[in-house]
Order: C-alpha cells, then sequence, then structure tokens
C-alpha cells in the first residue's frame, strides 16, 4: 500500500506541482480521506518519503554507471558515465528529478534525515575526480593554488569541510572546481528537463556531452 501512494503521489507531482493533496490521493486510490493518514500522517511525511527515493533511485543509478567502468583509472571515463547517468534518470524521471531539484516546495522544511540521501550522488560524481587527483592524473593541478591550510576565512574553512565531506584531501587543489562542475551538470540538466532548451537544440545529447566534456578540462581530467 504504501508503494501504491507514492506511485499516485508522484502521478500528482507531475500534473499538479507542489499542490499535492493527501486527500486528492486517497480519492484517486479509493479510499477514505482517513485511511491514508495511517500511512502519511501528513503532507510532508509523503514529500519526505517521495524524496528520499528519488534520491536513493539516482544515486543508485550513477553509483551502478561509475562500477560499470572497468578500470578505476580510467578517470575521464567514469566522469562522462556518471554525468550521462544523472542526464538519463532525470529525462526518464522529470517529476522525481523536479522534486528533489527544481522549485522549492512552499511550507515544506526537508528534515534531517533527507541529508544524506541528498549528498550521495555528489559524493559519487566527485570520486572519480578526487581519486585522479589523489593518483597525479589531473593535468592542471599543478597550475592551481592549493587553498593554505592555515587559511583563516569562512571561506577557506567551508571548503576544507566541503573537500572533506565528498572525499577530497584537505589542501585539495581541485575540490572548488570539481563543486563548480558538479554545480554545471545539474544546471545543464535543469535547463533540459524544464524545456530551457527546447527552441535552441534538437540534438541536446551532444550538447550536453560537450558541457561534460568542457567541464572535464575545467578540473584537469581533459585536454582540449
Amino acid at each position: 500500500m504504501l508503494e501504491e501512494i507514492k506511485r499516485v503521489a508522484l502521478v500528482h507531482l507531475a500534473r499538479d506541482g507542489s499542490a499535492l493533496s493527501l486527500r486528492a490521493v486517497a480519492r484517486d486510490m479509493g479510499m477514505v480521506s482517513s485511511a491514508i493518514y495511517r500511512y502519511f500522517p501528513s503532507r510532508d511525511e509523503l514529500l519526505t518519503a517521495l524524496i528520499i527515493d528519488a534520491y536513493n533511485d539516482l544515486s543508485g543509478v550513477v553509483e551502478q554507471a561509475d562500477g560499470g567502468v572497468d578500470r578505476r583509472d580510467a578517470y575521464l571515463a567514469r566522469w562522462f558515465a556518471v554525468c550521462h547517468a544523472v542526464r538519463r534518470w532525470a529525462i526518464a524521471k522529470p517529476a522525481e528529478y523536479a522534486l528533489i531539484y527544481g522549485s522549492p516546495i512552499p511550507g515544506y522544511l526537508a528534515p534531517d534525515d533527507t541529508v544524506e540521501p541528498g549528498s550521495r550522488t555528489v559524493v559519487i560524481m566527485a570520486r572519480c575526480i578526487a581519486e585522479a587527483e589523489a593518483a597525479g592524473k589531473l593535468h592542471t593541478a599543478e597550475g592551481v593554488a592549493a587553498l593554505p591550510a592555515t587559511e583563516n576565512s569562512v571561506y577557506a574553512e567551508e571548503l576544507r569541510a566541503v573537500a572533506a565531506g565528498i572525499g577530497f584531501a584537505e589542501d585539495s587543489r581541485a575540490v572548488e572546481a570539481a563543486v563548480s562542475a558538479i554545480t554545471h551538470v545539474f544546471g545543464a540538466v535543469n535547463f533540459e528537463v524544464f524545456g530551457r532548451l527546447n527552441r535552441v537544440f534538437t540534438e541536446r545529447g551532444e550538447w550536453f556531452d560537450r558541457q561534460v566534456r568542457e567541464m572535464a578540462v575545467g578540473m584537469g581530467l581533459a585536454r582540449h
């Protein structure tokens, strides 16, 4: 029953956006409205379940894509694999993608138990970059100044925390570029999923592929 409620709720989200109503979901399922509250006491609890499911589904697909590259030192191939996995999932499941990467839902505050599932995809995407840097395989790393370990600024502390959270060394020269690249990936996917490229490119897969390569060049995973 839980899975069926979530399935119907996703249909409502795709159709009605943030105007998700437990009563409407119950009505479509042929349930009395009071019955659905036994499974999800509030709209926010249903939203949280959907969000966690979406994050877990996406990260599972991205993890599988990374693991599908046989050579673990093929860092560029792994980067392409994880980026394209994000795009394919988003195109296949636009309602779920919009739920986790679209506009915030008015009145909904995500609880702490969404944080770990929500960060997992980013950690997987960052992993090939961190491993490439650790192996000395980033072409531009020597030309980028490392953040001094003694730098006393809020941004420096935040960057070190990010580095630790996504698997980079504290003095990484690549973490800032990696965060920018991953942000760029989701920006590019957003533009496609939400129709911003509909009258711009018909070959949106090729456009995305070029974006992924440019990001790889910027991080030192590839050369022009």
